[in-house]
């Protein structure tokens, strides 16, 4: 069985990569094949998230076991079959490549192809220039703020300061008057 994956980022509106892979493969060669496509450095600490429909990180299927003591059970990409954790079309998975600065793909499976295999994945689309896979911190908080301001702005609308009309009946000039201000 075979499984394409559609890959896109947050922070590059033209980029997209699909990747074929044998639904036996293992996280491992789903990770290199995303990092040859974009030309990432594949030792670089990574990890794949399993999703909801709203992009709520469910499992963690990372490259190494970080030694945590939760009681939350450690996948391993080299240990972790495609099949074992891909329930179906529209399973959603992040790809986090960039864990100083919490930076991912975000990635859908689009189609599954039975009865067929493939022997090494393949990236069978590849639109737009991936980001960067490090950013230094001060340029991502310039981003982040960048994002924060202008998302903060979308969200004002008239309602926000009032109306356009002024009403003299809505200022209250009586007590005005009667105030005394200390000094």
């Amino acid at each position: 069985m075979i499984y394409k994956f559609r890959i896109v980022s947050d922070e590059v509106d033209n980029f997209r990569r699909e990747i074929q892979i044998d639904a036996e493969s293992t996280f491992l060669d789903f990770k290199n094949a995303i990092c040859e496509s974009v030309g990432f450095d594949k030792n670089q600490m990574s990890s794949f998230f399993i999703c909801d429909n709203s992009w709520e990180k469910e499992k963690e299927i990372t490259m190494e076991d970080m030694g945590n003591d939760s009681a939350t059970e450690v996948y391993l990409m080299e240990d972790s079959r495609l099949d074992d954790f891909i329930d179906g079309e529209g399973q959603r998975l992040m790809f986090t490549f960039d864990y100083f600065t919490d930076r991912s793909f975000f990635i859908e499976m689009k189609e599954l192809e039975t009865f067929k295999n493939l022997k090494d994945p393949v990236c069978s689309l590849s639109l737009g220039k991936a980001p960067a896979q490090n950013m230094d911190l001060d340029e991502f908080e310039e981003k982040t703020a960048a994002k924060a301001k202008a998302a903060a702005v979308e969200d004002l609308d008239e309602d926000f300061y009032g109306s356009e009309s002024y009403n003299e009946d809505e200022f209250d000039v009586e007590g005005f008057d009667e105030m005394t201000f200390d000094e």
